[in-house]
């Protein structure tokens, strides 16, 4: 089950109740919806267009835009890991959800449009841009927890994986339809002699003044409003619960308290999810910093991004089948060192990459070199090399998020499996401050987004060392 905090633990009351028959009903695809338009934020902004766009214009320098966002994403795990699991361990105490989520999309949406403002030169400052993306990064934590805790109510115990699925396939459907139409009205145009391509981009954007990376946080904003309303209408809430909201907080810590009590019984279960909570935020910094990397290291533009998104996103989607058959043929431990080692490769693989060179030690001139195509985007051996590289890590990485879960249900109880899980949501975000603060940390110490890049594989490292203490998570249940 695709949750986050222990909201995903499923009440013993309600599993009678919202059993299901087993077929996705106009909930359970209303909720999936607010998925598919809530991740082109992440995708669009966070990731590849908006970001990155900070770092190199309006920072002016990527290394120092890399240092800062790095500073920003330090607050937001901060604020997260403070709050977020109490708002977990909280929800099935406050009763209704969808109020609560009207709430944090009512907030995120304009921030996030606000962001259009962010014009070189004469738009909002940068505190000011750094103030809206923490805001909105924050408020999208709780809105995936609220949103989370639905999904049993929304498609019944026996369609939740049906829904669950159906929101990350439409979550990365959306981003890809986004940024091709991106690309194509706004990126492409005045670059290629296309006939389906327009002369001119579309609504009078100014590429120029960067209409075209700022208009994405408008497309953001207005998907996540359009991906909500379905689920507004249709997706069917919690009861009321007559508890006063400040006691519902306060039995939610106590009940992250029992939960802790709970797992600490079990060794390996422990030692795994102390593994993870490195592991899993070095694959997340991997993600939210690729965007920043490339526009830095590689120079690409605009345009370049664009097409570095759609085509990960889409390789992305292979992450699920690899876990799939890695979790059959070696086991979820045996998956995960796998993953981790592939993701470790990568980035040491991106580490040695810029226009110039490939791979640390063959060098490139792209003055003398023949293009390998006539593309507007990816003409030279390093684009092309470090685009593979970064499918490794589209693969990998989403394979781990998969195979994580399968090895938890392999090593724990099956009757414990709510405490489990629900310290499971917790160890995702108690380290979502540490990347952020090695990034940060190596970049300042080195002068180079290398320097700060490089410190990921730290986390990396030391997960999978970890990982080799766990005992369990074969291929066969113990």
């Amino acid at each position: 089950m695709d949750a986050d905090g222990p909201a995903a633990v499923v009440e013993p009351s309600i599993v009678g109740e919202v059993g299901g028959d087993g077929r996705l009903s106009r909930g359970g695809v209303a909720w999936a919806l607010h998925q598919g338009g809530r991740d082109p934020f992440i995708i669009l902004v966070t990731i590849y267009i908006f970001m990155p766009y900070v770092a190199a214009v309006l920072v002016g320098d990527p290394v120092r835009g890399q240092e800062m966002i790095s500073r920003w994403d330090q607050i937001i795990g901060w604020v997260v890991v403070a709050t977020a699991p109490f708002l977990g361990a909280s929800i099935d105490k406050l009763g209704p959800r969808k109020g609560w989520l009207g709430l944090m999309v009512a907030l995120m949406a304009p921030m996030i449009a606000a962001l259009w403002f962010a014009a070189p030169g004469g738009g909002i400052s940068l505190a000011t841009v750094g103030l809206l993306v923490i805001g909105a990064r924050v408020l999208f934590v709780y809105a995936e927890v609220l949103h989370n805790s639905l999904l049993i109510r929304a498609a019944g115990l026996s369609a939740a994986h049906k829904a669950s699925g159906l929101a990350l396939s439409l979550g990365n459907l959306f981003s890809v339809i986004a940024l091709a139409f991106t690309a194509w009205a706004f990126a492409l145009p005045g670059k290629v002699d296309w006939g389906f391509v327009p002369a001119q981009p579309l609504f009078g954007l100014d590429p120029a003044t960067h209409e075209p990376e700022r208009v994405v946080a408008l497309m953001a904003a207005a998907l996540l409003v359009l991906g909500s309303i379905p689920m507004f209408l249709f997706t069917p809430d919690a009861p009321k619960t007559g508890i006063p909201m400040w006691k519902a907080w306060a039995d939610g810590a106590a009940e992250l308290g029992r939960m802790l009590k709970t797992v600490r019984r079990y060794r390996d279960a422990v030692l795994y999810l102390a593994s993870r909570m490195f592991f899993v935020d070095g694959m997340n910094g991997v993600l939210i910093y690729a965007g920043v990397y490339a526009v830095g290291v590689m120079r690409w533009g605009a345009l370049e991004m664009l097409a570095f998104g759609i085509l990960l996103s889409v390789f992305a989607v292979l992450g699920g089948f690899v876990a799939r058959w890695l979790d059959a043929g070696v086991g979820p431990k045996n998956a995960l060192r796998i993953e981790i080692l592939v993701t470790i490769a990568a980035l040491l693989a991106l580490l040695g990459m810029a226009p110039d060179r490939i791979l640390f030690f063959w060098s490139y001139d792209a003055a003398t070199a023949a293009p390998l195509w006539n593309g507007p985007v990816f003409r030279h051996l390093p684009d092309v090399v470090f685009v593979g590289v970064s499918f490794l890590n589209a693969v990998f990485i989403t394979a781990q998020y998969a195979s994580s879960r399968t090895m938890l249900t392999r090593i724990t109880p099956p009757e414990q499996t709510g405490a489990f899980f629900g310290v499971y949501a917790l160890s995702g975000v108690a380290t979502a401050w540490l990347a952020p603060t090695l990034v940060n940390l190596g970049t300042r110490i080195t002068g180079t987004q290398q320097g700060g890049f490089a410190t990921i594989n730290v986390l990396l490292a030391v997960g999978l060392v970890m990982l080799f203490f766990v005992k369990g998570g074969g291929r066969r249940l113990a």
